[in-house]
């Protein structure tokens, strides 16, 4: 299945692009109209290793903190330079937990799959990192995210004030992502992933197992599968 990207997020030099399915649209291109956020779904009751990310200040994706001092995040969403920080442990993304300064970006050379390491260690609790073992085809996950709630024009006005979540089911644990990574492809549940979402975890069997890369913001959506990742992933950040 050819996936296509979420979301134009931010705009002009950080549009951040979450993907969307084949019949929908393509997603990291700059030129690109389409956007992602959680639409249905609900608000998530926890979520401590959630970090809302703003680029030069700008909402525009999600992410999770997964060390003392690396963010996991989609490739697309920190692909121009600038200032990237994030709001860690607060399930809003106006107030409450820490704020933390991105200095270094590493991005994987084939998946749509980022790390950043802050300037300075953060005390939270971390996400957990799955295997491959923890996600299955059939089995009903978990997608959270601040994206857009409804398909409105301009995603980047009505992305989610507070973090939400849905539950979707895994048709693939082997598609695409935008980039052309291994990832893990689901079907809507109570809900779809949107502009704004990119970046954000997909957690199967309490554990995290993919990142957002891509989604129709109707009924499909893409993740780049990390548990395929893993080698990588503890290169750079230890976990």
């Amino acid at each position: 299945m050819r996936l296509r990207s979420f979301a134009l997020i931010a705009g002009t030099a950080f549009a951040a692009l979450l993907g969307v399915t084949a019949p929908v649209a393509s997603a990291e291109e700059p030129s690109s109209d389409v956007q992602p956020m959680i639409i249905g779904g609900q608000n998530a009751s926890s979520g401590p290793w959630a970090a809302r990310l703003f680029a030069n200040g700008r909402q525009t994706c999600t992410s999770t903190i997964i060390a003392p001092q690396y963010i996991l995040t989609a490739k697309h969403c920190v692909a121009s330079s600038g200032t990237f920080t994030f709001r860690i442990g607060s399930l809003d993304q106006q107030s409450g937990g820490t704020m933390a300064t991105g200095s270094t970006v590493t991005r994987h050379p084939s998946a749509d799959l980022a790390i950043v390491r802050l300037t300075a260690p953060v005390n939270a609790t971390y996400s957990p990192l799955g295997t491959t073992a923890d996600v299955s085809v059939g089995q009903t996950v978990q997608v959270y995210g601040w994206g857009a709630t409804s398909q409105c024009g301009s995603e980047i006005n009505c992305q989610s004030r507070y973090l939400k979540v849905a539950n979707v089911s895994v048709t693939s644990v082997s598609c695409r992502d935008y980039n052309g990574g291994i990832a893990v492809c689901a079907r809507r549940g109570d809900g779809i992933t949107a502009g704004g979402d990119s970046g954000g975890p997909m957690f199967a069997s309490g554990r995290q197992v993919g990142v957002a890369s891509t989604s129709d913001r109707q009924t499909t959506t893409a993740y780049t599968n990390i548990t395929r990742y893993r080698p990588w992933i503890q290169q750079i950040a230890g976990v």
